[in-house]
């Protein structure tokens, strides 16, 4: 259980390490974009090779593709009063973060105690990756509205917390889930990944870093699918 919350924390701080670095400089749109590309990247790869792949191994492919809609549905449903809103700004992306960090620090918990107290690589690297952009593109947008530094940092914190929790529930949840179940919730955190990445990740990164994004999401992915051979 320690090293689930261990594991959880670090996974976790880049929300609010995103958040401090907002704070500490101003960030160009490039440099956001370019970021975002590579954890974009980091996970398609994680979809790809720890959530998908692993899911069908451990389950078969019907409680992933269940899961995969459950998850899809989930974050659709959850994030379309966010794009209503013109005004919802750095609020819009933390809840994206919330709605993301959930399922795949689960997994995360999951994975760590089928490994026996190891850890994949490359989901942890994808998830720290991908939580830096969206903790930095929404620190800054709260910054210019004027939010305090001190609510800031608070309310990234708050995220990262149940973050964390969320490790440790996937964690306790492992020793009595069914592979059935454990393939599903991989496959809910994949359909919701892949629905963020195509509804704002992406686009985001293509729209404030130019051309360059698509090579630098392929060198996340290259880095993340690297990574994960060491699991």
């Amino acid at each position: 259980m320690l090293a689930a919350v261990g594991w959880g924390a670090l996974a976790a701080s880049s929300l609010v390490l995103g958040a401090l670095l907002a704070l500490g400089r101003t960030w160009s749109d490039r440099s956001v974009g370019l970021v975002l590309s590579f954890g974009a990247g980091a996970l398609i790869s994680a979809v790809s090779f720890e959530l998908a792949e692993e899911g069908v191994e451990v389950a078969g492919a019907l409680p992933v593709a269940l899961g995969l809609a459950a998850g899809a549905l989930t974050y659709f449903v959850l994030d379309r009063p966010l794009e209503r809103r013109p005004d919802a700004g750095g609020s819009a992306l933390a809840l994206g973060a919330f709605l993301d960090g959930i399922p795949e620090q689960l997994v995360l918990g999951i994975g760590l105690a089928a490994a026996g107290e190891g850890i994949s690589i490359g989901l942890l690297v994808a998830v720290f990756v991908s939580n830096l952009p969206e903790a930095i593109g929404s620190a800054s947008d709260m910054r210019r509205a004027g939010r305090p530094p001190q609510e800031i940092v608070r309310l990234w914190l708050g995220v990262a917390l149940v973050c964390v929790a969320a490790t440790v529930a996937g964690y306790a949840m492992a020793e009595a889930a069914s592979d059935e179940l454990k393939g599903a919730i991989d496959g809910f955190a994949a359909g919701a990944l892949l629905v963020m990445l195509a509804d704002s990740m992406i686009p985001e990164a293509r729209a404030k870093a130019g051309l360059g994004a698509g090579l630098v999401l392929v060198l996340g992915f290259a880095v993340a699918a690297g990574l994960s051979g060491l699991s």
